[in-house]
Protein backbone atom coordinates (compact mmCIF):
# COMPACT_ATOMS: atom_id res chain seq x y z
CA UNK A 1 0.00 0.00 0.00
CA UNK A 2 1.51 3.54 -1.06
CA UNK A 3 0.78 6.18 0.64
CA UNK A 4 0.93 9.58 -1.14
CA UNK A 5 2.85 12.41 0.54
CA UNK A 6 5.75 14.81 0.09
CA UNK A 7 9.18 12.95 -0.29
CA UNK A 8 11.18 12.66 3.01
CA UNK A 9 14.86 12.72 1.69
CA UNK A 10 14.81 16.06 -0.63
CA UNK A 11 15.07 18.77 1.37
CA UNK A 12 15.23 22.35 -0.18
CA UNK A 13 15.50 25.49 1.43
CA UNK A 14 12.51 27.76 0.78
CA UNK A 15 13.90 31.10 -0.85
CA UNK A 16 13.00 34.08 1.11
CA UNK A 17 13.97 36.23 3.81
CA UNK A 18 17.88 34.69 4.17
CA UNK A 19 18.20 35.89 0.77
CA UNK A 20 16.71 39.24 1.44
CA UNK A 21 18.99 40.09 4.51
CA UNK A 22 15.73 39.74 6.44
CA UNK A 23 16.54 38.15 9.76
CA UNK A 24 14.83 38.08 13.54
CA UNK A 25 16.39 39.76 16.61
CA UNK A 26 14.88 40.86 19.87
CA UNK A 27 12.33 43.54 17.97
CA UNK A 28 11.01 41.07 15.75
CA UNK A 29 12.11 41.22 11.54
CA UNK A 30 15.40 43.39 10.97
CA UNK A 31 18.23 43.93 9.23
CA UNK A 32 21.72 44.67 9.89
CA UNK A 33 24.19 47.39 8.00
CA UNK A 34 27.63 46.82 8.61
CA UNK A 35 28.97 50.19 7.21
CA UNK A 36 32.76 50.80 7.33
CA UNK A 37 33.79 55.19 6.85
CA UNK A 38 36.29 56.88 6.16
CA UNK A 39 38.36 59.24 8.35
CA UNK A 40 36.00 61.80 7.89
CA UNK A 41 33.04 59.88 8.16
CA UNK A 42 32.04 59.25 4.98
CA UNK A 43 30.61 55.73 3.77
CA UNK A 44 32.96 53.27 1.62
CA UNK A 45 31.57 50.10 2.55
CA UNK A 46 27.55 48.48 3.24
CA UNK A 47 27.03 44.67 4.02
CA UNK A 48 23.89 43.23 4.81
CA UNK A 49 22.79 40.88 6.75
CA UNK A 50 20.31 39.30 8.78
CA UNK A 51 19.47 41.10 12.24
CA UNK A 52 20.50 37.92 14.39
CA UNK A 53 24.49 37.78 12.48
CA UNK A 54 27.10 38.68 14.37
CA UNK A 55 29.20 41.79 13.33
CA UNK A 56 32.31 39.62 13.12
CA UNK A 57 31.03 37.52 10.22
CA UNK A 58 31.42 40.64 8.31
CA UNK A 59 34.65 42.11 9.83
CA UNK A 60 36.97 40.40 6.71
CA UNK A 61 34.92 41.63 4.11
CA UNK A 62 34.37 45.63 5.58
CA UNK A 63 38.25 45.72 5.13
CA UNK A 64 39.61 44.18 2.15
CA UNK A 65 41.13 45.72 -0.40
CA UNK A 66 41.41 48.95 1.64
CA UNK A 67 44.98 50.65 3.43
CA UNK A 68 44.88 52.13 6.00
CA UNK A 69 46.87 52.54 9.30
CA UNK A 70 44.71 52.30 12.55
CA UNK A 71 41.31 50.62 12.29
CA UNK A 72 38.64 51.35 15.04
CA UNK A 73 35.67 49.03 15.53
CA UNK A 74 33.60 48.57 18.77
CA UNK A 75 33.89 45.49 21.24
CA UNK A 76 31.67 43.48 18.69
CA UNK A 77 34.45 43.13 16.30
CA UNK A 78 36.81 41.97 18.89
CA UNK A 79 38.38 38.51 17.81
CA UNK A 80 41.86 37.23 18.22
CA UNK A 81 41.24 35.81 13.55
CA UNK A 82 40.52 39.82 13.13
CA UNK A 83 43.56 41.35 15.12
CA UNK A 84 45.46 39.04 13.29
CA UNK A 85 44.22 40.29 9.65
CA UNK A 86 44.21 43.63 10.70
CA UNK A 87 48.12 43.34 11.68
CA UNK A 88 48.88 41.67 8.53
CA UNK A 89 47.80 44.57 7.06
CA UNK A 90 50.44 46.39 9.16
CA UNK A 91 47.55 48.11 10.51
CA UNK A 92 46.64 49.27 14.45
CA UNK A 93 43.28 47.55 15.95
CA UNK A 94 41.80 50.07 18.08
CA UNK A 95 38.93 48.09 19.66
CA UNK A 96 38.09 47.37 23.02
CA UNK A 97 38.02 43.82 24.66
CA UNK A 98 35.22 42.09 24.98
CA UNK A 99 34.10 40.85 28.66
CA UNK A 100 34.77 37.64 27.81
CA UNK A 101 38.52 37.88 27.80
CA UNK A 102 40.42 36.67 30.47
CA UNK A 103 43.02 39.29 30.10
CA UNK A 104 42.29 42.79 28.58
CA UNK A 105 44.31 44.03 25.49
CA UNK A 106 45.24 47.94 25.85
CA UNK A 107 44.17 50.32 22.93
CA UNK A 108 44.58 54.00 22.38
CA UNK A 109 41.10 55.46 24.36
CA UNK A 110 41.96 59.06 22.93
CA UNK A 111 41.65 57.64 19.19
CA UNK A 112 38.73 55.38 20.14
CA UNK A 113 36.53 58.39 20.91
CA UNK A 114 36.59 58.75 16.59
CA UNK A 115 34.45 55.86 16.33
CA UNK A 116 31.52 58.34 16.70
CA UNK A 117 31.89 59.01 13.53
CA UNK A 118 30.12 55.79 12.20
CA UNK A 119 27.55 56.35 15.00
CA UNK A 120 26.83 59.78 13.60
CA UNK A 121 26.78 58.36 9.50
CA UNK A 122 24.07 55.97 10.91
CA UNK A 123 22.25 59.00 12.00
CA UNK A 124 22.27 60.30 9.24
CA UNK A 125 20.97 57.68 7.22
CA UNK A 126 18.33 57.39 9.38
CA UNK A 127 16.76 60.61 8.87
CA UNK A 128 15.94 59.33 5.51
CA UNK A 129 12.74 57.20 6.63
CA UNK A 130 12.73 54.71 3.78
CA UNK A 131 16.22 53.63 5.13
CA UNK A 132 15.15 53.65 8.66
CA UNK A 133 12.19 51.73 8.06
CA UNK A 134 13.23 49.23 5.27
CA UNK A 135 10.09 50.05 2.86
CA UNK A 136 12.05 47.61 0.11
CA UNK A 137 11.55 44.11 -0.23
CA UNK A 138 14.43 43.54 -1.58
CA UNK A 139 18.19 43.44 -0.13
CA UNK A 140 18.75 44.51 -3.73
CA UNK A 141 16.72 47.62 -4.04
CA UNK A 142 17.60 48.45 0.07
CA UNK A 143 21.27 48.10 -0.53
CA UNK A 144 20.70 50.57 -4.25
CA UNK A 145 18.48 53.45 -2.15
CA UNK A 146 22.02 52.73 0.97
CA UNK A 147 24.11 53.81 -1.83
CA UNK A 148 22.52 56.77 -2.64
CA UNK A 149 21.74 57.79 0.51
CA UNK A 150 25.26 57.48 0.89
CA UNK A 151 26.23 59.68 -2.22
CA UNK A 152 24.57 62.34 -0.98
CA UNK A 153 26.02 62.45 2.13
CA UNK A 154 29.30 62.27 0.03
CA UNK A 155 27.88 65.09 -1.86
CA UNK A 156 27.20 67.55 1.45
Amino acid sequence: MDIAGAPTCVRRPKGGSEDEAIGHSRGGLSTKINIGVDALGNPVRFILTAGQVHDICQAEGLISGFSFENLLADMGFDSDRFRASIAEVGAQAVIPSSRSRSRAIPYDKQLYEERNLVERFINKIKHYRRIATRYDKTALSFVSMLFLVGAMIWLR
